[in-house]
């Protein structure tokens, strides 16, 4: 049972605590953190969601994952990297892209994402997948990023989010 802390709507801890389904079933404000990984040639690291999974199965989308109670957000997104991917972030080379605060049109996922920019020198079958989690890898540029977004791809879960072009924006400058 994975364990949230609650927040309010600017984002603060409230001293609530609950189960992460509880979280989204009562549609709470949590945190959730999420990794831009570039490698040496400027492509951006994606993963395609386990079909097992509850939500977005088969969806391709960056690293990351929810924030434990108690836990800061670099702390999360080295520990989500490491179980989904197998990739050791060093807490010191995460750089934060942006803190989004986004309330979910369903009601189920209000949530404060921090994103955070990572550089690997690693190749695809230098990863280890967690199966449960991830099916597929894959390197994309930052055109074909771009040309998602502007294709509204239902393949891949970050094209909607308010936020993307920022990411975007950041990544160029960081080639």
């Amino acid at each position: 049972m994975e364990r949230l802390d609650v927040l309010d709507e600017e984002g603060h801890v409230t001293g609530k605590v609950e189960d992460k389904d509880i979280i989204h079933e009562k549609g709470l404000w949590h945190k959730e953190v999420d990794a831009w990984i570039m490698n040496e040639k400027g492509e951006i690291l994606i993963q395609k969601r386990a079909e097992t999974k509850k939500q977005a199965p088969n969806k391709w989308v960056s690293t990351g994952g929810h924030v434990k109670s108690g836990e800061d957000t670099k702390e999360a997104i080295v520990r989500e990297v490491k179980e989904e991917i197998g990739l050791d972030c060093e807490k010191e080379n995460l750089h934060l892209i942006l803190i989004a605060k986004h309330r979910s049109y369903r009601g189920d996922n209000n949530v404060f994402r921090y994103l955070y920019f990572y550089r690997t020198q690693k190749q695809l079958q230098d990863f280890i997948l967690e199966k449960q989690e991830v099916s597929e890898l894959k390197y994309i540029t930052i055109q074909e990023l771009e040309d998602v977004v502007e294709k509204e791809d239902e393949n891949y879960l970050f094209w909607h989010e308010e936020y993307i072009q920022d990411v975007i924006h950041y990544l160029k400058k960081n080639i």
